[in-house]
């Protein structure tokens, strides 16, 4: 018997839904990549599709080469499949004329996802039971977002798909002032991480509380952390609005 699901492409998010997916018993899961990165243990990946027709294909490959990816399966895909994107830049209306007549899900997920922490952002025009098989697949890797606007996804993927290669790089660069002002390498990088995931995690206790308000709990008047904010603040809006815009744009470009 064919598996339900068909994943095409098993990069870094491809492999971290295969991951959830199977944690979950939401398989079988049929993986078709020639030189997949991150097949789970027991998994095998083939370069082509296997026989009959699945349920749910995932197109999970670079949008650069989705159409040459999927050319061996169109013949397989019809109106009894849901066709799930979590590629960037690639509308429903391009997925559409690939796939006629098939149900289509945009997604744009992120790497958390990989230990069910992730977000996905969603759309569709295919109705209820679309949704409700969506909604399957991604809150087995954490929370969900369903969008009103397909035009959102630019800043959905600037935001939250590319968000956590922005923290990453904030832990490197506060690491690095850690050992600049003294700290050994190791101490500094486990501080710097330790820092972070506690901040984000008291942030996700306290949702109802604004961010702008947690801030302010850490900042004493006169303080070390209102000098260190002082020397911070002025450039960061700036900075990571520029650095969402860049991301933004690189997503329409990809469309």
């Amino acid at each position: 018997m064919t598996a339900p699901i068909w994943l095409l492409g098993c990069g870094h998010m491809g492999g971290a839904l295969l991951a959830r997916w199977l944690a979950e018993d939401m398989g079988p899961v049929a993986v078709i990549d020639p030189n997949p990165r991150l097949l789970p243990d027991g998994v095998e990946a083939s370069a082509v599709p296997p026989d009959g027709r699945p349920d749910v294909l995932v197109l999970a490959v670079k949008p650069q080469v989705w159409r040459a990816a999927a050319a061996p399966l169109l013949a397989q895909i019809g109106p009894m499949t849901l066709v799930v994107s979590v590629m960037a830049g690639v509308t429903t209306a391009d997925l559409a004329a690939a796939f006629p007549g098939a149900a289509i899900i945009r997604a744009m997920p992120n790497t958390p996802s990989a230990i069910g922490q992730g977000v996905t952002a969603l759309f569709t025009t295919a109705g209820d039971l679309a949704e409700g098989a969506g909604e399957a697949l991604f809150s087995a890797a954490g929370a969900t977002v369903w969008l009103a606007d397909e035009g959102d996804f630019d800043a959905v993927t600037a935001v939250s798909g590319s968000g956590p290669a922005y923290v990453f790089a904030f832990i490197e660069a506060l690491a690095a002032a850690g050992v600049a002002a003294g700290l050994a390498p190791v101490l500094a990088d486990r501080l710097a991480r330790a820092t972070v995931t506690g901040a984000a995690a008291l942030a996700a206790a306290e949702a109802a509380v604004p961010a702008a308000e947690l801030r302010t709990r850490v900042t004493s008047p006169g303080g070390t952390t209102a000098a260190g904010l002082a020397v911070l603040q002025p450039g960061l809006a700036p900075l990571v609005a520029a650095t969402v815009s860049a991301a933004a744009a690189r997503s329409r470009a990809l469309g």
